[in-house]
């Protein structure tokens, strides 16, 4: 209990320290005195015109807000599957989300929709699929598992078609834009947009700690506790999946934040559930923010945070699998 809390003080003082780097990195290149003025405007209610100002408030600051957003939200969901799925390997689109989340963006670009409708329907396309794969499993945890990647399979083909049949000049390159994931669209629209539902959905994932605990264990021995197994599961399921599919629709998607660092908190916390969800969620908004400061900062053309997350999560992975089995 002691290290995790001094491991959260510590996540909370790094990701303040990432947030401040980021503030300050980029093609436009912003001095700590001139981050320190601007919020005192802010604070003091001055208008400022000066385009030190524009960058950080406009532009830098909503893309940090929405990285630690949905980092959180990822690295949430991937504990919460994990737990409920009692497998290491699975990640928040298991059951297809990312699938069903990137197809329904896709549709929506194929038909020349604007970008709110395409978040719209990837968040829609998320829920769907999830709910289509639990509908198909009847509850069953091996069948879900199994009928998730089924689906995700299906979405993929699916998507490629899309691809194939889109217009390559106009209409392609925008899909394939949007599949590799990117936050340089981040807007404070967007941050009001999905905050509410993934702070909603970790807030009933850690109010339901306790009970999530005990999916770890046989179902009869879960019912004899007091938990109706069915019903958290499906709890869990649709809160997990609704901050995935927020995340997909804000987004793109970002792969390996959900499945890398639940591992990294669980080296930490242990399996404990109450402990191991804010432990993810702090390292998912400090892996991903320091993705995308990277992804902006480190070269002369944006990097799609997709790609580095893919880069730098396998090598990780592997070490963290290896310090496991040690």
């Amino acid at each position: 209990m002691r290290r995790s809390s001094l491991f959260l003080t510590g996540g909370f003082a790094l990701l303040v320290l990432l947030a401040l780097v980021a503030m300050a990195s980029g093609r436009y290149a912003l001095t700590p005195s001139e981050i320190m003025d601007s919020v005192y405007r802010r604070i003091a209610g001055q208008h400022s015109l000066r385009l030190s100002d524009e960058v950080l408030w406009q532009i830098r600051l909503p893309r940090i807000a929405l990285a630690c957003l949905v980092g959180a939200a990822l690295g949430a969901a991937g504990a919460a599957f994990q737990h409920l799925f009692r497998n290491p390997l699975v990640a928040p689109d298991t059951l297809g989300v990312s699938s069903g989340a990137a197809l329904g963006a896709v549709l929506a670009i194929f038909v020349g929709a604007g970008a709110a409708v395409a978040a719209l329907a990837a968040f829609g396309g998320g829920i769907v699929t999830a709910l289509a794969s639990r509908i198909a499993a009847h509850d069953r945890v091996l069948t879900l598992v199994l009928i998730g990647v089924v689906v995700a399979s299906l979405g993929g083909a699916a998507i490629s078609l899309v691809k194939f049949l889109a217009d390559p000049y106009n209409e392609l390159p925008a899909i394939t834009f949007w599949l590799m994931g990117s936050l340089a669209a981040s807007t404070w629209r967007q941050v009001a947009i999905v905050a509410p539902a993934m702070l909603i959905a970790i807030g009933l994932l850690a109010a339901l700690a306790w009970r999530i605990n005990l999916l770890a264990l046989p179902e009869d021995e879960a019912h004899t506790l007091g938990v109706h197994v069915t019903r958290l599961r499906a709890i869990v399921i649709a809160t997990a999946t609704v901050a995935t599919a927020a995340s997909v629709a804000v987004c793109g998607i970002v792969g390996w934040v959900g499945l890398v660092v639940p591992h990294m908190a669980r080296l930490v916390a242990g399996p404990e559930f109450s402990r191991l969800l804010p432990l993810s969620a702090l390292f998912g908004a400090i892996f991903l923010l320091a993705i995308d400061t990277l992804a902006r900062a480190a070269t002369a053309v944006e990097v799609p945070p997709g790609i580095l997350t893919a880069f730098i999560g396998t090598p990780l992975f592997l070490v963290l699998l290896a310090r496991r089995s040690a």
